[in-house]
């Protein structure tokens, strides 16, 4: 398997989660935006806390502007970014080149792509060649093997091999790929699917994302091969906590 070098030093293996509704940081269930949990006001607090504990890599999403298509919380991108030093990939309502100006001008390091990344990969390919495939993550939202978009709402008419294989022809070999079905429920990762995906795309760098409720989910998903892992509710709520990531050096 091609080696995977984080852009973010030490302890890479997680990527701490901030999702954004209304400026504040929030969790949802199986993407069930009714269900959102509010942990903190100002996803700053969430972020230094991250930051304090020796993290450098963040990921965030604008769950408004994956729901309506149009980014909404930018101003909370420039506050974090703006006051961390956090390596930060942003996502949600991109749709433009515009857009991916605006973001990288807000602070982001690196833009996460989804609903484009499967509507139209041509213009993701644009994209890269112009602004360098390193600056771009693939997120993949799987339910039952099939692609969702549009914030988990819509099916995007593709399944999970058909789209990972697609997106390794245009030059992407990082894709996080979250199970919805397990996202939120902090009942553990999908295992069997990132095996699965592993053994059949041997060049792929994959970052699980969903399910994670405790230090071995995190023990088996790097066991596994996996390149990293994007774990939020399972911090908020304490099943994991900071010290023992720390403690273990993730």
């Amino acid at each position: 398997m091609a080696k995977y070098k984080p852009p973010i030093g030490d302890r890479g293996f997680i990527i701490p989660a901030i999702d954004v509704i209304d400026g504040k940081c929030v969790r949802l269930t199986e993407g069930d935006y009714s269900t959102g949990k509010v942990y903190y006001s100002n996803p700053l607090e969430a972020a230094k806390r991250f930051e304090d504990a020796g993290f450098k890599r963040l990921h965030m999403v604008d769950l408004d502007g994956a729901k309506s298509g149009n980014i909404k919380n930018l101003a909370t991108l420039e506050t974090v970014a703006g006051k961390t030093k956090m390596v930060i990939d942003f996502s949600g309502g991109i749709k433009t080149s515009e857009d991916i100006v605006n973001v990288f001008g807000a602070g982001a390091a690196l833009i996460s792509i989804g609903s484009v990344a499967v509507k139209n990969p041509g213009l993701l390919q644009q994209w890269i060649a112009k602004f360098g495939v390193e600056k771009f993550l693939v997120g993949a939202d799987v339910l039952d093997e099939n692609i969702k978009i549009s914030g988990w709402l819509k099916d995007g008419g593709i399944t999970i091999n058909d789209f990972i294989r697609s997106m390794l022809a245009i030059g992407i070999k990082t894709i996080f790929c979250t199970d919805i079905s397990k996202d939120g429920k902090m009942a553990g990762p999908s295992i069997d699917l990132y095996k699965d995906l592993l053994t059949q795309f041997t060049d792929l760098n994959l970052i699980a994302s969903g399910g994670v409720n405790t230090l071995d989910d995190i023990i088996e998903l790097r066991r596994i091969g996996c390149k990293g892992v994007i774990v939020g509710k399972a911090i908020y709520e304490g099943t994991i906590t900071l010290e023992d990531l720390i403690k273990h050096n993730y």
